[in-house]
C-alpha cells in the first residue's frame, strides 16, 4: 500500500501566513518561509501555499515569496491563488513549485485543466475544489474567489469533470468542515474519492491524529491536509505520523 501523505497548508494574505474558521475570522499564525522550513524539519510530505486573496483581488500571487519558499525547502510544494493562464503556471514552476493548483480559473475555463495537464503534464496540475454542503440533500455547492462566490456546479459531478479534464489530483475542502477541528467532512470525500481515478487530498476540520486516521481509514483520500493544528502547535506533523504509524497506516517517517 502506498504511503499517506501529510500535507501542512500555508493559507497567505498580506504576505503572512493567516488561519480561519469556515474561510472567516483570519488570525496571523506567521512568517511563511519559516514555517516552510519548520515543516520540512518535521517530516512533511509537502507543503501547500495559497494566496487566498489573490483571485477576489483579481491580481497574481506574489512570486518572489514563492521563490524564497522554494530556495529553503526540498519537499514538493504546490502553490495556487490567482493562477489564470499557462504563462502564470509556468512562471510558478520557473519559481520553483513542484506543482499548481487552479480553482477559480478551472471553473471560469475549464478548458485550462486540459491545456495546462497537456503542456506541462497533469502530475503537476491540481485542481482545488471548496464544496458547502446545500441543505438538506447528500449534494455540494462548489464555490470559488476563495469561498466567497457560489457557482452552479455540484461538487461530485465537477470532480468527475476535473479528472477527466485531465487534472492530476484534487485539493477537496469542505467549507463547513474549514477550521473547526471536529474532523473532516468524511462523507463528501467518501463522495468524490469514490468516483474519481485520481488522488484526492483531503482538506478542512483536522483537530487531532485520530480525525487523521479516520480519513485514512474510512475513505480512499490519498492525503489529509491541515493548518491550524499544526501551525499553534496542538500536535506536530510527526506525533501524527507516529499515531498513524501505531494503527498501520502506512506513511514515511525517519526516526534515526
Amino acid at each position: 500500500m502506498l504511503a499517506k501523505r501529510i500535507i501542512p497548508c500555508l493559507d497567505i494574505k498580506d504576505g503572512r501566513v493567516v488561519k480561519g474558521i469556515k474561510f472567516l475570522g483570519l488570525r496571523d499564525a506567521g512568517n511563511p518561509v519559516e514555517i516552510a522550513k519548520f515543516y520540512e524539519s518535521q517530516q512533511a510530505d509537502e507543503l501547500v501555499f495559497l494566496d487566498i486573496t489573490a483571485s477576489f483581488e483579481k491580481r497574481k500571487i506574489i512570486i518572489e515569496l514563492v521563490k524564497r519558499i522554494a530556495q529553503n525547502i526540498f519537499m514538493p510544494f504546490t502553490v495556487g491563488g490567482g493562477i489564470r493562464d499557462l504563462e502564470d503556471i509556468r512562471d510558478l514552476l520557473n519559481a520553483g513549485a513542484d506543482k499548481v493548483s487552479i480553482n477559480t480559473s478551472a471553473v471560469k475555463n475549464p478548458k485550462l485543466i486540459k491545456k495546462s495537464s497537456g503542456y506541462f503534464g497533469s502530475q503537476c496540475i491540481v485542481v482545488a475544489i471548496d464544496a458547502k454542503r446545500i441543505p438538506s440533500t447528500n449534494r455540494w455547492q462548489v464555490y470559488i474567489n476563495g469561498g466567497r462566490t457560489p457557482t452552479k456546479l455540484e461538487a461530485v459531478e465537477w470532480a468527475k469533470e476535473v479528472a477527466k479534464l485531465g487534472a492530476g489530483e484534487i485539493l477537496l475542502t469542505s467549507m463547513d468542515f474549514d477550521g473547526t477541528k471536529k474532523g473532516y467532512d468524511l462523507e463528501l470525500i467518501k463522495n468524490i474519492a469514490n468516483q474519481v481515478n485520481i488522488p484526492v487530498i483531503a482538506s478542512g476540520g483536522a483537530g487531532k491524529p485520530q480525525d487523521f486516521y479516520q480519513v485514512f481509514k474510512k475513505t480512499k483520500a490519498t492525503a489529509a491536509l491541515a493548518a491550524s493544528i499544526f501551525h499553534y502547535g496542538e500536535y506536530s506533523i510527526k506525533e501524527v505520523k507516529r499515531y498513524l504509524l501505531k494503527k498501520s497506516i502506512p506513511v514515511r517517517l525517519d526516526e534515526t
